[in-house]
């Protein structure tokens, strides 16, 4: 599972899992789940719609099974012989169902039943695309009666249309009906037995198992057929071979009748080369006894073979007729809906997974630490309440929500960063302007207030004055006038413990200038003997403006203590916030890290944190 995430999450040694790494949790898991939970179920959704398509537009077929079994015959002279065992191997087996799959056993099944004329038997059991559209719509339209819907939709989809009959020549009728035949017809040997399992697969449940039947049927007569004919061919042979032995062997028994006649038995002498011209009596008995044996040999196979052309016995037999099935085979629409659940969720995961692996948004910190170098302070949960830039009064509704719990750890992560002046100033930017910065910036400031820190918040964000507008009620300037020192126009945030200056004032004197920008930060933090009524200032938040605002607008971070990089999970892209931080180091601006809002998971530590901090709020409040 790790290497599933090893684009945007990659493995750590164990060195680096020691030094704070987090290796792929259940919580990352959940997380990538919980994320693309819409991807998964949209998946799952179009797969129950095509299953539910499928049973709806798919007729149901029937399949019937008959049984045969083989058994090897012995021949007639092993029997006679004693006790012989014969079996048949595998490949012998499979020549029968070879044969039985034959066109001949289709040609006489089909001939038989007339099948090349039954309708039923030729229609498609698979109906095409546009047959199944034209299916629903059928449905469709009987559901919607005789309303002016139903009539739009018969002539849309061309239901009204009569379907057009294709003219076919008897040889096509016949192969289409072949290949029918051939294609829902399984034979299948039963095990290692000499069983045959012959099923057939048709709309019309009598015809599947009268189909079935004949199969097994022909299949026997074949095998009778076979065998008279063969036994026929054979006694043709016989009978004219025993013609030619009768004629020899009474050519000989006259040949040794002439010889005795003669009354000559005694022995002939030997010529001058001593060959014996003329064969002796002994000679001519011997050649007549063996023209009768081979006779009555051959004789005796002629019998047999007439026997067999009367009386063939074929090697197989019907042991289990098909009958016709009660519940159609196909299709189960149980089992459909299964396999489309199983599909569904494979797909889903398979496209989440694509999508994740093509997106290069910030998802956790670790990617923050593996693709920028630097560490989050924290990761922000979604506010209670959603607005277009966030809850900017979360803390003060929700004190004791995920949220504030969040944010309160961020703090505390931040005071811990390594400075080398105590840290008093500090801003926040972002990336977009779209982001939840100006939110953080009055959620934070309202926290420090509630420690008991002096605060002030400069919006210095003037391209969108957002926090003006929250916490000061206007961003226009219109009807302000600008005092000095900078220090006296600053103004108590509605219905807030802290202070604010707005974005008029910053931009009417020119504060996005270092220079400019730190004179006033010197002047506010150090206080001003002269004005008694204002005490140093413990915290400044400067809401910076954003990189959408353009890089010139970040120099003014290099006065600050630190800055905050804002973030917002799923969707900020990875390589603009690594411009974000380059622009800001180019400027040798401090970076504290980056704050993760608006995380829908969140790592273990955070969570734990959170909801443990939660708990003990909630039982304080009670």
């Amino acid at each position: 599972m790790n290497r599933l995430f090893a684009n945007q999450w990659p493995l750590v040694t164990d060195q680096q899992a020691s030094a704070g790494q987090e290796f792929i949790g259940l919580s990352d898991i959940t997380g990538f789940l919980r994320h693309y939970v819409g991807t998964i179920t949209a998946c799952l959704a179009a797969a129950f719609l095509v299953a539910w398509f499928y049973n709806l537009t798919t007729d149901p077929v029937f399949t019937a099974s008959a049984q045969i079994l083989i058994e090897p015959k012995l021949p007639q002279h092993l029997q006679e012989g004693g006790e012989v065992n014969l079996s048949l191997d595998t490949a012998q087996v499979e020549s029968q169902i070879a044969v039985m799959q034959s066109e001949k056993i289709a040609s006489m099944v089909i001939d038989q039943l007339k099948l090349v004329d039954d309708p039923k038997f030729n229609q498609p059991k698979a109906p095409t695309l546009p047959e199944r559209f034209k299916k629903v719509g059928k449905i469709l339209v009987g559901a919607l009666g005789n309303s002016t819907w139903a009539t739009s939709l018969q002539r849309r989809l061309g239901l009204s249309e009569p379907d057009v009959p294709v003219t076919l020549t008897e040889y096509q009728k016949s192969r289409r009906s072949m290949s029918i035949f051939r294609n829902d017809l399984d034979i299948r040997r039963v095990g290692v037995s000499y069983a045959i399992d012959i099923s057939f697969t048709s709309a019309d449940p009598e015809g599947a198992a009268n189909i079935a039947n004949a199969t097994a049927n022909a299949f026997v007569h074949e095998q009778i057929e076979t065998k008279a004919e063969a036994a026929k061919e054979g006694g043709a042979w016989l009978e004219k071979r025993l013609q030619q032995l009768r004629t020899q062997m009474n050519e000989a028994r006259a040949r040794a009748q002439e010889f005795r006649s003669r009354h000559d038995y005694s022995v002939s002498g030997e010529a001058g080369d001593g060959i014996n011209p003329e064969p002796t009596l002994e000679e001519l008995e011997v050649t007549a006894d063996t023209y009768q044996k081979i006779y009555e040999s051959f004789l005796q196979a002629y019998t047999n073979s007439v026997s067999q052309q009367s009386y063939p016995v074929a090697d197989a037999r019907v042991i289990t007729a098909a009958t016709a099935p009660l519940s159609p085979s196909a299709p189960k629409p149980k089992l459909v809906l299964a396999f489309a659940a199983v599909a569904g969720l494979i797909l889903g995961i398979g496209v989440s997974f694509v999508r994740h692996s093509f997106d290069w948004t910030i998802r956790s910190p670790r990617h923050i630490r593996d693709n920028l170098g630097m560490e989050c302070v924290g990761e922000l949960p979604p506010t209670s309440k959603r607005r277009e830039f966030g809850n900017a009064d979360e803390v003060t509704r929700h004190p004791w929500s995920r949220y504030s719990q969040s944010l309160r750890k961020a703090r505390t992560e931040i005071s811990l960063a390594e400075t080398s002046n105590p840290m008093k100033v500090l801003g926040l930017t972002a990336v977009s302007n779209n982001s939840q910065k100006s939110a953080v910036a009055s959620n934070l400031a309202t926290l420090y207030s509630m420690s008991g820190l002096k605060t002030l918040v400069i919006d210095a964000d003037v391209r969108r004055p957002t926090t003006t507008t929250r916490l000061v009620g206007r961003s226009d300037g219109l009807g302000m006038e600008c005092q000095n020192p900078v220090r006296y126009n600053i103004v108590r945030a509605l219905g807030r413990h802290f202070d604010v200056l707005s974005s008029f004032v910053v931009v009417s004197r020119d504060l996005l200038v270092p220079g400019n920008m730190q004179a006033f930060l010197s002047e506010v933090t150090a206080g001003d003997p002269a004005a008694q009524e204002l005490a140093a200032y413990d915290i400044v938040i400067v809401d910076l403006p954003t990189l959408e605002s353009g890089p010139d607008d970040l120099v003014v971070g290099s006065v600050l203590d630190g800055v905050v990089v804002v973030a917002e999970w799923g969707k900020t892209h990875v390589d603009t916030l690594r411009e974000l931080v380059r622009t800001l180091q180019a400027s040798r601006t401090q970076i504290f890290g980056v704050l993760l809002t608006n995380a829908r998971s969140m790592t273990s530590k955070y969570r734990r944190v959170a909801t443990s901090h939660g708990a003990f709020g909630s039982r304080q409040s009670v």
